[in-house]
């Protein structure tokens, strides 16, 4: 097979048998369409995990009652345990090794890594026909999420990403709620978060350490720039650092503004704007000690404009006028040290928790004479984030945050990362995927890649 000039190995999945896959991401190959397998839904899903520590362990548990065949993982010392309960799992490193020796064998694959490599996962995966579960936030770049939108649409597998609260039953009574008119037009929204719990405001590289001899350095950092290893940048932490993760807002933005993104009809705007409010501890390295981003929606159907914020870094907005201070926001104390949002219509007040638990209208007064709405809104068996996306791989539905919805969300969430760097205020055009006040606006939604970890955006 003929190399691209961009191929580390092979060119990059013509997916007739598992010899033909290669092991490059380059947007030069030519990837055939994979139909899925049909999987009855009383047969059992072979499923692999790409990431097995942390996070991973609990998204690999959480499918342990269908077939587990493969795992891969960098840190052998934090992967023990999953590694060690399913012992006939094939065991890997590299993920492009695994997705190619095991592509037979595999049907769906849950992606608990970095950041900044959930897209390469991804996108191999359903480029070979490979059902997936990603974590969220579902990418690390605005491109990278309309590319996964796109492939999902392409190659016709059943995908969801890792915001749970979606299959709750409180943000689908807050979608009825608001969606019946319990507070009117809505004009604005509010959304905040105890986050980071890990530091950032770091304004220089960390010195090189001797890698441990459990870690395979060199694959954790994939498509990002080479550097020497620093136990500051892993497990857990790089979160902070740009390169590597998303911030405040790409840990907790996926749950905590979804009641909003959802109940409010965000994805249908034409266009939005994106903008720093303020910002403690800006630098090119890092993300923030603290932010407040403002998002403005153009009018979606019969809904007004309106102004969404953001706030972490203990950073809160203004308690809603008229709401007695003894009355619960969100999640709880009104300190920074939790999570919530609430929204501001031209008839009251309505808020929601972490994951949209318990919306209710303020005052509370106001809440105990009001008579929910019916449902209108299919709830999910069980509340169950994964078994939806399971029944969804066995053809019994569609996932309930699938990428038609978790991208464009996840494109929302990441324009706020943008202005924290640039500083600049973006209008992106929701329906043509582009910037409109920039200059080059392709450039603006990605970042440079590695080479060989190059991606079709």
């Amino acid at each position: 097979m003929k190399k691209s000039s961009k191929l580390t190995r092979r060119a990059f999945l013509t997916v007739s048998t598992a010899s033909a896959i290669g092991l490059s991401l380059s947007p030069r190959c030519n990837a055939a369409k994979v139909v899925p397998g049909k999987i009855s839904p009383n047969e059992k899903l072979n499923i692999a995990g790409v990431g097995a520590g942390g996070q991973g362990r609990s998204d690999i548990m959480s499918c342990r009652k269908e077939n587990i065949v493969a795992l891969c993982d960098v840190d052998e010392r934090r992967s023990l345990e999953v590694f060690t309960n399913f012992p006939k799992a094939k065991k890997f490193t590299d993920f492009r090794k695994m997705l190619e020796k095991r592509h037979k064998d595999i049907d769906a694959v849950t992606v608990t890594v970095p950041d900044h490599t959930h897209a390469h996962v991804a996108y191999m995966a359903m480029k070979m026909g490979k059902h997936v579960y990603v974590q969220k936030p579902l990418t690390h770049t605005v491109a990278e999420a309309r590319l996964l939108t796109n492939t999902a649409r392409e190659m016709g597998v059943a995908t969801q990403m890792g915001n749970q609260g979606h299959s709750g039953n409180g943000v689908r009574k807050q979608c009825e709620m608001v969606w019946s008119g319990a507070i009117g037009q809505v004009r604005e929204a509010h959304v905040w978060t105890n986050r980071p719990s890990w530091e950032q405001g770091i304004n220089h590289a960390l010195e090189g350490q001797e890698v441990p001899k459990t870690l395979d350095w060199k694959q954790w950092l994939s498509g990002s720039a080479d550097r020497p290893y620093n136990q500051g940048y892993l497990p857990g932490k790089w979160r902070g650092w740009q390169d590597f993760g998303a911030g405040a807002l790409g840990d907790m933005a996926c749950h905590i503004m979804d009641p909003v993104f959802w109940s409010l009809r965000l994805n249908e705007a034409e266009w939005y704007t994106v903008e720093t409010v303020d910002i403690k501890g800006k630098n090119d390295f890092t993300f923030p000690h603290a932010s407040t981003i403002k998002y403005s929606f153009s009018a979606r159907g019969d809904m007004e404009p309106v102004d969404v914020y953001w706030y972490d870094g203990g950073h809160m907005p203004p308690r809603p006028a008229g709401i007695p201070d003894n009355q619960v926001i969100g999640d709880g104390e009104w300190t920074g040290r939790t999570n919530g949002s609430y929204m501001v219509g031209d008839d009251g007040v309505l808020t929601a928790g972490e994951y949209g638990g318990n919306p209710r209208l303020l005052p509370d007064e106001r809440m105990a004479e009001y008579t929910m709405p019916e449902e209108s809104i299919p709830r999910v068996r069980f509340q169950n984030h994964y078994r939806n996306w399971i029944e969804a791989c066995k053809g019994l539905h569609v996932a309930c945050s699938n990428f038609d919805y978790s991208g464009p969300f996840t494109e929302m969430v990441l324009f706020g990362n943008l202005t924290i760097r640039t500083g600049e205020k973006y209008e992106w055009d929701n329906k043509s995927g582009l910037v409109k006040n920039v200059a080059d606006p392709k450039a603006a939604v990605t970042k440079e890649y590695k080479k060989g970890w190059e991606l079709p955006v």
